[in-house]
């Protein structure tokens, strides 16, 4: 069996760079000697919580999602914007305490999403949140001062995915996984758990910057 080819990017040059994202375009080795052209989409990445308090309800907000012009039931989340020596749980700990209100005292790492990998490398770790408490929180500004959370019984989540009414992929990813670990088949993994697929590049150059 011959070895698997190895797609080298030969040359890269960044179109776009804001402050969440940034554009680039590759020029990638091909199978047969050709080369490609690939345009990327580099993202902070983010975490996300499935909060889950004792009656067994999950912890969504509604919040206005500009791109689709409307607002959609999700999963408290934010990005990885603290600072190269944040660790992705502490980040998952203040987005929960700032856009819910709450603060969790048992934490495991649930599932990890590549949000679409044909263009960007944006990929969230979702975290399952128990032992629910109240946190002070801050003010929230634009689009998350008008958020709203709501407390939904898992089984009619899931319902709510299937219906079309949570469409957000890291919620739909996040809900129907819980349910597939409390089918007793599936273990989670600890807090500190290897990601391979974190994003950095983004990262990476504006520290270089």
């Amino acid at each position: 069996m011959s070895e698997p080819h190895e797609f080298r990017t030969i040359d890269t040059d960044v179109r776009y760079d804001g402050a969440i994202l940034a554009l680039r375009v590759d020029e990638v080795a091909m199978p047969g000697g050709r080369t490609a052209h690939r345009e990327v989409v580099e993202h902070h990445g983010a975490v996300a919580v499935v909060a889950v308090n004792e009656r067994d309800e999950i912890a969504l907000v509604l919040q206005y999602r500009h791109p689709i012009g409307r607002r959609l039931l999700e999963l408290p989340a934010g990005l990885l914007d603290g600072g190269p020596d944040e660790a992705p749980v502490e980040a998952a700990r203040r987005e929960l305490v700032e856009e819910t209100g709450l603060a969790a005292e048992l934490w495991s790492t649930l599932v990890d999403v590549a949000v679409s990998p044909g263009f960007t490398d944006e990929a969230l770790r979702v975290y399952l949140a128990t032992g629910i408490s109240a946190a002070e929180q801050p003010d929230r500004e634009d689009e998350e001062a008008d958020m709203t959370v709501h407390w939904v019984p898992i089984d009619d989540a899931v319902h709510k995915v299937f219906s079309g009414e949570i469409v957000n992929a890291t919620a739909v990813a996040g809900i129907l996984a819980l349910v597939a670990h409390r089918s007793g088949s599936v273990p989670l993994r600890d807090i500190d758990a290897p990601w391979t697929d974190k994003p950095t590049a983004f990262a990476d150059r504006h520290a270089g910057s």
